[in-house]
């Protein structure tokens, strides 16, 4: 028989109730703040669920009436300096936390509200009507509330997708030596997805100051938890990665806020992160002002259960048993909120004319203008101001020959030195003498605490690079080893960070670097080799650089970690260990902002290309003696191309020809074609013309790996389809 030897969990999991004497000593301050909160919750969700009942609320209304006891219960214990995020049932966490800063003292359930409390409810309100005045300027609406000064972070409407993000401002709260933490708000449907299972692990592991907080509402939509999982106590996931957790009933306010100020002890004091469970229970359905017994997943008997539990009534039951307030100032304080949301209802809608919508349509003047569709994609480039820029044709100072991938890591280096808030973080960047290609050489030497080698969790040290970087003070390099890998993180890079600025409102920065490298020709197959180039130019908020000498590497990755918005810097394994000049003892200057470089002057064809197809396209050039102008594009997104560059290459040539190495799948030169032929259609003699890799992803087989992926042959070929588009056939000198 073998010997079996009982193992226990190394952190501490428990289930936490109040008790007489929790009551009894309970702070009377604390009581009437929490009352408020729920109290004000309560009577804006009610609101909401009425305008969206007569159409007035465009897209959803995810009310958390019945979730009150969980938001207040968590926040009201919080700083002005702690942060939170939360999904798409969010509306309870924003208000309370909002509520906490336009009141830092607390609220007392018998006084007049605030000025500054009204502006809050009406401005709340206006933004889930998507209207101009709200906190994201209507573009949030229900699901996407953020208000930085008051330290709510954003709500999200990808289950789970903010949890990363909060790891980030976990992770600069901690670097920067303050006790602040950050709370992120998720229920039983996030509890099992990848990116919150990752973030759990990753801030474990690094200790962040983080508070996983799981509303336990029994219901994904109208999954119930016991079908999702076999363990249904949530809070169990923190046995799996050592981080000590709560589980407490979110019906009482109380023993929610007493497990919060236990986990907040925890985090305050440098131990990492924590986890609560609040068992709470949504009145409505997922979406809407209908119960879920009227969609057929849930008993009214259980629904009735649950209200005879309600927040509300058990804490203001507590209070007036201690003398603390009465039925009637309770009745008192529900009427001056709801005058208070009626007044905001008022403010945003008017009579409708034509009767319809329950007698009301919202005032025509507060919707945003449709021209501020597209304001805010992307920054305004005042960042780059007054930078010094160079040319290597140009440059004055001393050059030498350097190698591309020292160029790399040397740049890097400079910038970690003259700037504290730039942090590298990937697999492997403060291992193996540099990462796999040396591109972090000698970084984790010289700035230990700025360069944080990951977990294999794409999704997780994504987004809290995200989370990094639209904390403000630093300037997150994020390294994906392979591009494939990124679709791994999918949501975090194109949900998340791409969308971040423009769905919050269009004001805020997200200064982040992706860095990764396409390896066509290194034998790594199909899902190692792809280039992103083409997704990234198609996604929106992303800026993207490609530079193919050392050179204008350094240059364009100064810039790239100037601009505050989010930038692919997208490399090739084929140019590391190429040889260009480079300054000699100058790594300060930038590539001009959205200005391609022209390689090669010429009449008959523009061919268009980047990374290392630039050689490869000069190559081709000379073999056949066309006279084509060569045109190294350096910036590719839609916002930073250089039409100027291009445009007068094309009325010149009349002629051509796209030039990238991958699949033609995700084919940068599909979009860029579409462009050109939409600008310049006029001038071309022929369709434009694309050279590009085959269908299918480059296989293992050396064989089939360069059947795949074009190089100076293909380029080749297709200068010679453009000749033969111009009558001519053959070299043509």
């Amino acid at each position: 028989m073998p010997e079996i030897i009982e193992l226990s969990p190394s952190s501490r999991w428990v289930e936490l109730r109040t008790t007489e004497e929790d009551w009894k000593n309970a702070d009377p301050g604390r009581l009437g703040t929490l009352l408020s909160h729920l109290h004000m919750i309560r009577a804006f969700e009610e609101t909401v669920i009425e305008l969206a009942m007569e159409g007035l609320v465009h897209g959803p209304a995810h009310s958390s009436i019945g979730q009150e006891g969980g938001a207040a219960g968590s926040i009201v214990p919080l700083t002005a300096a702690d942060q939170v995020n939360g999904s798409h049932r969010g509306h309870h966490q924003f208000l309370s936390k909002a509520l906490a800063y336009v009141a830092p003292n607390g609220l007392d359930p018998k006084a007049e509200l605030s000025a500054e409390v009204h502006t809050l409810l009406q401005r709340t309100l206006a933004e889930i009507m998507g209207l101009a005045q709200g906190f994201c300027r209507g573009r949030g609406g229900s699901m996407h509330l953020r208000w930085e000064e008051a330290g709510a972070l954003g709500t999200n409407a990808i289950v789970g997708g903010g949890v990363p993000l909060a790891a980030g401002a976990a992770w600069a709260h901690k670097h920067a030596g303050t006790d602040a933490v950050a709370v992120t708000y998720f229920g039983d449907g996030a509890v099992n997805i990848g990116s919150v299972l990752e973030t759990m692990n990753l801030a474990a592991a690094w200790k962040l100051p983080l508070c996983f907080f799981i509303e336990n509402n029994l219901y994904a939509v109208s999954t119930h938890v016991e079908e999702a999982t076999a363990e249904p106590r949530l809070s169990a996931r923190g046995q799996a990665f050592n981080i000590p957790s709560w589980k407490v009933d979110g019906m009482d306010p109380l023993a929610v806020n007493l497990a919060m100020e236990e986990a907040l002890r925890h985090m305050r004091a440098g131990k990492g992160p924590t986890i609560i469970e609040a068992d709470v229970y949504r009145y409505f359905h997922q979406n809407g002002g209908f119960p879920g017994s009227a969609f057929g997943y849930r008993p009214k008997e259980e629904e009735q259960a649950w209200r005879e539990r309600d927040p509300l009534d058990a804490l203001g039951n507590r209070m007036m048993a201690r003398g603390l307030i009465t039925a009637e100032e309770i009745a008192a304080l529900r009427q001056r909120i709801q005058a208070s949301m009626n007044q905001a209802v008022a403010a945003l809608t008017e009579p409708d004319p034509e009767g319809k919508r329950g007698g009301k349509r919202i005032r025509p003047e507060l919707w945003p203008s449709p021209d501020f569709r597209d304001v805010g994609i992307r920054g305004d480039l005042s960042e780059l101001d007054g930078a010094r820029t160079e040319e290597q044709a140009s440059f004055q100072g001393r050059m030498e020959e350097g190698k591309f991938i020292d160029a790399v890591a040397d740049v890097m280096a400079r910038r970690m030195e003259t700037d504290d808030g730039v942090v590298v973080l990937g697999e492997d960047v403060h291992r193996l003498k540099g990462g796999t290609n040396g591109a972090t050489r000698g970084l984790k030497d010289r700035f230990p605490e700025r360069v944080l080698g990951t977990p294999i969790s794409e999704n997780a040290f994504a987004g809290l690079g995200g989370g990094l970087a639209m904390d403000g003070r630093f300037r997150p390099v994020v390294e994906f080893m392979y591009p494939d890998f990124m679709w791994v993180a999918a949501d975090q890079v194109f949900n998340q960070i791409g969308k971040a600025r423009h769905m919050f409102g269009g004001d805020i920065n997200v200064p982040l670097v992706l860095r990764t490298k396409v390896a066509m020709g290194s034998g790594y197959g199909s899902q190692h080799l792809m280039d992103p180039v083409g997704i990234f130019a198609t996604s929106p908020g992303w800026r993207i650089v490609a530079p193919s000498t050392p050179f204008d590497y350094i240059g364009l990755m100064n810039t790239a970690l100037k601009l505050n918005d989010p930038v692919l810097v997208i490399e090739h394994i084929d140019l590391y260990a190429s040889n260009g000049l480079v300054p000699a003892d100058d790594l300060d200057y930038q590539i001009p902002f959205g200005k391609a470089a022209v390689r090669r002057a010429g009449e008959s064809v523009t061919v268009l290309t980047y990374l290392s197809m630039v050689a490869h396209s000069l190559e081709a050039v000379e073999r056949l003696g066309v006279d084509a102008e060569v045109i190294d594009l350096r910036w590719l997104d839609r916002a930073s191309l250089d039409w100027d560059t291009i445009g007068a290459s094309i009325r010149k040539t009349n002629n051509v020809l796209i030039v990238e190495q991958g699949a033609q799948g995700t084919s940068y030169g599909a979009w860029l074609s579409d462009e050109i032929q939409r600008r310049y259609f006029d001038w071309l003699d022929q369709p434009v013309q694309r050279v590009t890799g085959g269908e299918a992803s480059p296989s293992i087989s050396k064989v089939l790996e360069r059947a795949a992926h074009a190089r100076t042959e293909e380029v080749v070929e297709g200068l010679e389809e453009i000749l033969r588009g111009q009558g001519l056939g053959g070299s043509h000198g």
